[in-house]
């Protein structure tokens, strides 16, 4: 009888002898600096057992929530909108939806969980699917699966979340008390200050910011002072990075009374539209950025998204609910402008950009390169640092092989791919750290191609290190992260 076939294998994705030995030698045991996700830090603190797959795989994934949509299935089997559907049925959706994946890197995600979580090697369809939720689920329920050991197998170093300036992070300075020996730091996501395009939203986040802050937020300078305490609360939390999500740079000149103008503007109720909104928006991205600067943090700037397609859609969801996409947005002269001053005023610290729109992989990647050494003498954040400016890994539309292909193609033609600080999650879910595997193996396969076409010296120690560095070291020696959560 002949032997059944395994999907995943030891040398899935890795087609020639060098690239098998990149990955088996080199890549494969390193540890994970993960140092972007949307993990929820109260399940980290708690750490949860999930009662079932469906909680850990499809609650909050919009990933999946897309394709069960196109599939047609109803929303309580995807969102749980208006009322949820038992878990198993959403997982028998999910199922079902799975085989009509290929060509979509949920495919390949979806079996490198199954057999590196649960040692599942059949492939998950509507004849497997009651045995493998079962299996699942069982294993589940075990300590060993809590969410804590799921990063512990998983060979996590270090994590960041993705947390508002005006959050307690109760969870983290609670969970850095336990001396738990993975690094869990809290990131910087102020994105609900700049939408000052929305002052009916905007006003009582601002009443939050200056609560936790212990400010009386009347005036624009008042809010900047109310940041700036948050910004170091949480530095001393442990913070080391921030993250922007916008659509595209702003940099556009302005006045300060101009600011100070929109602001009471804002605090009046009034939402501030075309370049009034430009303006304000310029101003305070570029203050914010100092900031960071000046803490010595790791800046990343998230480009390009186009939020809120389907505006019914997000009326009855909310955001992160499936209704994003690639935007069309000019990223280039904004962007320039941007560095060059925060450059030319000694006050840009390492940034890493992510782009949305793969069309813009050589605008960035050839971009960085004008901004690599920061020429005042005793500016902030200056000094040599290998790979300063990074062109961030293949995001959200983009992270799957074409798009990492692209964007690794990009930084090695037009700059050094060998500083990139390589591979994070963005992900919500504690089973999704087989992405980092999907990457290095993606990226052995690259260089060992090479080295089996002569494009690439036929050197492994010379290849072998680089293949070392972009997984795991410059992202250890590029991040700030201190040893430990401070307790």
């Amino acid at each position: 009888m002949a032997k059944k076939q395994v999907f995943i294998h030891d040398d899935f994705l890795l087609t020639g002898k060098s690239a098998r030995r990149l990955y088996h030698e080199y890549a494969e045991n390193l540890p994970i600096i993960d140092y972007h996700s949307h993990l929820p830090i109260a399940q980290i603190r708690e750490d949860v057992n999930f009662q079932s797959l469906t909680q850990v795989w499809l609650y909050g994934d919009h990933y999946k929530w897309r394709a069960l949509r196109t599939m047609g299935f109803p929303e309580p089997l995807i969102s749980g909108w208006p009322e949820p559907a038992p878990d198993r049925d959403r997982f028998l959706a999910w199922a079902q939806t799975l085989p009509r994946l290929i060509g979509n890197p949920l495919y390949h995600w979806t079996h490198l969980e199954l057999k590196r979580y649960f040692g599942v090697d059949e492939l998950l369809s509507p004849a497997t699917a009651d045995r493998i939720y079962t299996v699942c689920n069982q294993k589940l329920a075990e300590p060993g699966f809590s969410v804590r050991s799921l990063m512990e197998k998983s060979r996590v170093e270090c994590a960041c979340t993705t947390d508002d300036p005006a959050d307690s992070l109760e969870h983290h300075l609670k969970l850095a008390e336990t001396g738990w020996k993975v690094g869990v730091f809290p990131a910087w996501r102020p994105d609900k200050a700049l939408a000052a395009q929305e002052a009916g939203s905007l006003n009582p986040w601002l009443d939050r910011l200056g609560k936790a802050a212990g400010e009386r937020i009347r005036s624009y300078d008042d809010q900047l002072a109310a940041l700036r305490k948050r910004h170091d609360f949480f530095h001393r939390a442990g913070c080391r990075v921030s993250d922007y999500g916008l659509e595209r740079p702003y940099a556009i000149p302005y006045k300060r009374s101009q600011i100070k103008t929109a602001f009471k503007k804002l605090r009046d109720g009034k939402s501030l539209e075309g370049e009034e909104l430009e303006r304000y928006r310029s101003s305070l991205l570029y203050d914010l950025l100092v900031m960071d600067a000046e803490s010595d943090w790791t800046q990343q700037l998230h480009l390009g998204a186009k939020r809120r397609n389907n505006l019914a859609g997000f009326q009855a969801l909310g955001p992160d609910t499936g209704f994003d996409s690639i935007g069309d947005f000019p990223l280039g002269d904004a962007l320039v402008a941007l560095l060059n001053r925060l450059d030319g005023e000694g006050k840009l610290g390492r940034t890493i950009i992510y782009d949305l729109n793969p069309r813009d992989d050589d605008l960035i990647a050839s971009i960085i390169g004008s901004f690599q050494r920061d020429f005042r003498a005793g500016a902030t954040g200056g000094g040599p640092i290998p790979g300063k400016i990074q062109f961030g890994t293949a995001w959200w539309h983009n992270d799957h092989r074409d798009g990492m292909l692209k964007q690794m193609g990009a930084l090695a033609n037009l700059g050094l791919l060998s500083v990139f600080v390589g591979m994070l999650t963005d992900s919500r879910s504690f089973l999704s750290y087989p992405r980092h595997e999907y990457f290095r193996r993606i990226l052995c396969q690259r260089l060992g191609t090479g080295m089996d076409e002569g494009e690439i010296p036929d050197d492994f120690e010379l290849t072998g290190e680089m293949v070392k560095n972009i997984c795991y070291e410059n992202a250890k020696r590029y991040f700030q992260f201190p040893a430990q959560p401070p307790g």
